[in-house]
């Protein structure tokens, strides 16, 4: 059948969303791309920085609250429902938990023909993108660096901290079926 679902897992300002961008303008069929950046987006503002959903703290930590939990669920359940309809879909992701995230994400897609893809970029690099962008909770990046792939198996992985978007999108490409 081919790859359904891509899984891009990286760190804040790794560079996930723009090797997004680059897969979906060279890749031969439509990819609709979702991520935890569109979950948050649409989360009812009374869940966004507060301890009943998700909220950042001031070093760049993501802190959960009980009502995060059975939304991602939900909203997870729905993006593979959609790989299953028949949509091909790119996951940005960033996996807090390492291989726990992984697993949780890998149940949701069971019988999915998954392509899981590492973003490595140094936390250095990701910093001074995160300060460049302006929009994110300072130390985030640093932060997340290295825990998002804590544990986690990869199908392939590109390294951005001197890789153009565009370069690792092809790499990634090649692993299309």
């Amino acid at each position: 059948m081919g790859t359904e679902v891509i899984v891009i897992n990286g760190g804040s300002s790794s560079g996930k969303t723009g090797i997004v961008r680059c897969l979906q303008s060279i890749l031969p069929h439509p990819w609709i791309s979702l991520g935890v950046d569109d979950l948050i987006e649409r989360l009812p503002p009374a869940l966004v920085g507060t301890t009943a959903g998700i909220s950042f703290g001031p070093a760049g930590e993501v802190v959960v609250g009980e009502q995060w939990g059975p939304l991602e669920t939900a909203w997870t359940t729905g993006v593979a429902a959609m790989a299953r309809a028949g949509a091909r879909v790119v996951i940005d992701d960033v996996f807090l938990g390492g291989r726990a995230s992984q697993e949780r994400l890998r149940g949701h897609l069971a019988g999915l023909e998954v392509l899981w893809v590492g973003v490595r970029c140094s936390p250095e690099a990701a910093a001074a993108r995160e300060i460049a962008r302006g929009d994110r909770t300072p130390g985030m990046a640093a932060r997340q660096a290295e825990v998002a792939h804590q544990g986690v198996v990869y199908d392939v992985e590109v390294d951005t901290t001197h890789a153009e978007s565009l370069d690792c999108a092809r790499i990634i490409a090649r692993h299309v079926r």
